[in-house]
């Protein structure tokens, strides 16, 4: 199939370019054909994302939004920020010690999931097609140009035969292709190797992080309230932070946010989210409360200093696929809204001119550095490596003071060249963290966290957790950092099990995998690749 442009993934960024797109050709009346691909079994599946919603970019895209019913209807009303000292005591922040950045006035509690799926059907109404349920697993490139992709085969066993279900995959092809898979977009990552997207920047930084949505009583929610936390349960030299947001319903979002650059192998991620809701400032609401919903999901968190080269022959990059995340705000969906919107509004000023496509759109870096998303990212670009190089509390000190008193703009920007994966430190020098058994009330273990997530894959089809090497998790992983994809996987998808000889065996239960892609990051020896299962596989959030 032909098309004037693919677009890959139906989350913010890729559906904002759709709209835009779908906007000129409308007012120019031209004929744009326009489809976007989206491996969840719908839009919205796949979408995981705290969030205070920053309205900017969708008020320049659907101006009326509003009036034709976005899931936009939380103001924030207070934002309550701590710093966590233990596993009882707080200080509250006085309002001159947060950096404005995190600062919420006339943002949104939101459920990105549902304002995909709202945004979604305003694509579809200005002509956009939509295809849920097909996961892009090849790009096309023809004498180095991007030509479209390939929708990946359907109905094959594990051991890649044909079964009676069997349907081949497709070419989508067209002029331009749009990525906008998300964070570590399998081919994304694939498209910054191939044309060296990344030369002479820093390495992309990254976070995991995870989200519960709790019903509560309704004398424990307060609509509209924003918490955000520093401190514990992370030690001082792991930074990130949590979070809890009075959504509507009676419904309570809460989260952790880790920085996978964490050096002790010992360290759980998940059970380091279990232990922060038993904090008296979290578990204040939540008691008396049900959980209702799991999730995870990596965050690109580099930012201006990591963003890679966004055009290439034939295609573009954009949202968190680049990684265009604003760190001190720890938002994402504007950012990626209005990559989204650029990219449109590119690609149709290249169209309109007759062209028939494979061109390197550089007028598209043009357009960012001339648009607010980069006076975004500059201001911000200092927070990431800060936060690494002087920890949770003298970074997030340095971030107050570069936001309130110098605006962003100090005289010179701090780096971060090492790679997340490299951070470990051998299991013998690290300390053992023991962490308590859950209690099924606020803390839970992985399997049943991992069955609130909707998870499911086809049972007999390939493994999409490809191993470069299959003996490295249990020659070199376990004697060096005691295997951690035991740990950092934040759905049981990795055991260290005894074989019939009583030897230690590298299992994958890939059944489990919540596409939240930490092991194609941390995995030390970078042996683990994630690549897309069959469509429609995976979480199905209903409103994360």
């Amino acid at each position: 199939m032909e098309f004037d442009v693919v677009i890959v993934g139906g989350g913010p960024a890729g559906l904002s370019a759709a709209i835009r797109l779908m906007q000129q050709a409308k007012a120019a009346a031209k004929e744009l054909s326009v489809c976007l691909v989206e491996k969840g079994s719908e839009v919205g599946a796949h979408i995981l994302s705290g969030a205070v919603f920053e309205p900017r970019a969708l008020n320049e895209l659907i101006p009326d939004w509003q009036q034709q019913g976005a899931p936009v209807t939380v103001p924030v009303t207070h934002d309550d920020i701590y710093l966590l000292k233990n596993g009882q005591s707080a200080t509250k922040l006085p309002g001159f010690a947060v950096p404005k950045t995190m600062h919420n006035s006339g943002n949104y509690i939101v459920s990105v999931a549902n304002l995909c799926r709202w945004l979604a059907q305003q694509a579809e109404q200005l002509g956009v097609e939509i295809f849920p349920g097909f996961a892009a697993s090849e790009v096309l490139i023809e004498n180095n140009v991007v030509k479209g992709i390939v929708i990946g085969d359907m109905g094959l066993d594990k051991h890649g035969q044909p079964k009676d279900s069997y349907v081949p995959g497709m070419e989508l092809r067209a002029k331009y292709t749009v990525f906008a898979e998300g964070c570590r977009g399998h081919l994304g990552k694939q498209l910054i190797k191939h044309f060296k997207l990344d030369e002479g920047k820093s390495p992309q930084h990254y976070a995991i992080g995870f989200k519960e949505i709790w019903d509560v009583p309704a004398a424990k929610h307060h609509a509209g309230l924003v918490v955000h936390s520093a401190g514990w349960p992370l030690a001082s030299d792991t930074a990130g932070g949590g979070y809890l947001y009075h959504a509507e319903n009676q419904q309570i979002v809460v989260g952790l946010i880790i920085d996978l650059s964490y050096s002790n192998p010992h360290l759980n991620p998940f059970e380091e989210f279990q232990r922060y809701k038993q904090h008296p400032v979290i578990s204040q609401y939540l008691s008396n409360g049900k959980r209702v919903s799991y999730g995870a999901r990596a965050i690109a968190k580099g930012g201006l200093n990591s963003l890679p080269k966004m055009s290439f022959n034939g295609g573009l990059l954009i949202g968190c696929d680049a990684g265009t995340l604003n760190g001190a705000k720890i938002k994402g969906n504007h950012t990626a809204m209005k990559s989204g919107m650029l990219a449109a509004e590119t690609l149709f000023n290249t169209i309109s001119n007759a062209d028939e496509g494979g061109q390197d759109l550089t007028a598209f870096a043009d357009a960012i550095k001339n648009s607010w998303l980069y006076d975004e990212l500059y201001r911000s670009r200092n927070f990431s490596a800060a936060m690494h190089k002087f920890g949770t509390f003298w970074g997030g000190a340095f971030n107050t003071l570069e936001q309130n008193w110098f605006g962003g703009k100090l005289p010179f920007t701090l780096k971060d060249n090492s790679h997340d994966y490299a951070q470990l430190k051998l299991a013998s020098e690290a300390p053992v963290i023991n962490y308590p058994k859950p209690d099924n009330v606020l803390n839970f273990d992985r399997l049943s966290s991992v069955y609130l997530s909707n998870t499911n894959h086809e049972e007999e089809q390939p493994c999409h957790l490809k191993l470069a090497n299959s003996q490295i998790p249990v020659s070199v992983n376990l004697p060096k950092y005691n295997e951690p994809a035991q740990r950092y996987c934040p759905a049981g998808v990795y055991e260290i099990v005894q074989n019939e000889n009583n030897e230690p065996q590298f299992q994958i239960n890939a059944q489990n995998c919540i596409h939240c892609k930490t092991c194609d990051i941390k995995d030390p020896s970078q042996n683990i690749t994630w690549v897309t299962p069959e469509g429609a596989g995976g979480p199905n959030y209903p409103n994360m």
